[in-house]
């Protein structure tokens, strides 16, 4: 069913170009000559969408919510909810309502990004292309700047939770005082290290966050896309066509089994590293 848009991607240069052409965004320059200040349209569209899904869904169950028999999605709605609260129970030890739910909103639209990748490498981008739209990636998770923009929102979430819980005066003396706790002029001594530490600790954490879950997706968007390579510009009439696209397929439903796996697994991922994060920036060193 690529046949058709493989073999003209193919004309104009092979499998080089038809990579090339899918890991392009749709780029608006907000610069007049190009460079730096460059925004991702496709990644930002695709990303509120799906965010704007989210908060329909869970705006819908929530009002429709019944003390009484609930219905299949309230019912999903509630399990989610329930096994999202027993990992901020275990992970956060202070008090805050807005946790829990922050949890599950950042799970459910990471892993609703993550989703975008099962569709056809081809299917969109055509619809895109039909439209006059040159280039439209549609997986946002696999976009660098999605995932440090949320990296960075969880990084301003943990210092804010932090100067909470512990006050303005505790909260940046631990960043002179731990790990290393000493007393009189030990503590000075140390301060210059605790401090160098606490700033590598908290860099490593939203590159962990944006570098993780952004490496996994685009390797798996890259993975389909050379799947799609094995029948680049098959003609029809050729029976290595027909025993490429018979590979093509038993690949592609294997890859995507495993991906499966590893879009859920990377959305558990962020949202957990955000609760321990958030967790121990409310625990007191």
């Amino acid at each position: 069913m690529h046949f058709g848009m493989m073999g003209e991607e193919a004309a104009g240069g092979g499998v080089t170009e038809y990579i090339q052409h899918h890991l392009t965004h749709l780029t608006v320059n907000l610069e007049p000559q190009g460079g730096f200040w460059a925004l991702h349209l496709d990644s930002v569209i695709f990303n509120l969408a799906i965010a704007l899904l989210f908060i329909v869904l869970f705006y819908i169950a929530a009002h429709r919510a019944t003390s009484g028999v609930p219905g299949k999605f309230q019912a999903f709605a509630e399990v989610m909810l329930d096994w999202v609260n027993g990992l901020v129970k275990d992970a956060f030890h202070g008090n805050s309502k807005f946790i829990g739910p922050l949890a599950l909103t950042i799970f459910c639209i990471v892993i609703l990004d993550n989703f975008m990748d099962i569709l056809p490498v081809d299917a969109l981008p055509a619809v895109g292309q039909a439209l006059g739209i040159e280039h439209l990636r549609t997986v946002a998770t696999a976009d660098i700047n999605t995932t440090i923009g949320m990296a960075i929102g969880v990084f301003f979430l943990i210092q804010y939770i932090g100067i909470k819980h512990k006050g303005v005066g505790l909260f940046f003396k631990e960043w002179f005082t731990a790990p290393f706790h000493a007393h009189g002029i030990g503590a000075v001594l140390l301060a210059p290290i605790n401090f160098i530490l606490r700033v590598i600790e908290e860099a490593v954490r939203p590159l962990s966050l944006s570098l993780r879950l952004f490496g996994n997706m685009y390797a798996g968007e890259l993975i389909f896309l050379l799947i799609a390579c094995f029948t680049l510009g098959a003609a029809l009439d050729h029976w290595s066509t027909y025993a490429l696209g018979a590979t093509q397929i038993v690949a592609g439903i294997v890859w995507t089994a495993f991906h499966y796996l590893i879009i859920w697994l990377q959305a558990f991922i962020f949202m957990v590293l955000t609760i321990v994060y958030v967790g121990i920036a409310s625990e007191k060193h």
